[in-house]
């Protein structure tokens, strides 16, 4: 899994377990709605400046949302 994968999955389940928007998180993080949208469809890479507001934001450190999921037991099987 690429990085940029890894943002946009960390960015959107946070992002959503606190019930924002991309509006609201672009607002808060002072960037651009689009460019959430952007990142959490994996089309542009953040910036370390731009991880770190919306970390902030978020309530977490930024290695949070740079931090692969563990592998699933499907990962594993489907990797035999």
């Amino acid at each position: 899994m690429e990085i940029r994968e890894v943002l946009a999955i960390n960015l959107r389940r946070l992002r959503q377990a606190q019930g924002l928007s991309q509006e609201e998180l672009s607002h808060r993080a002072e960037i651009d709605r689009t460019y959430v949208s952007l990142l959490e469809r994996c089309v542009h890479a953040a910036s370390i400046d731009v991880v770190d507001r919306l970390a902030t934001v978020l309530g977490v450190e930024a290695a949070d949302l740079l931090q692969r999921p563990p592998a699933s037991a499907d990962d594993d099987a489907s990797a035999e």
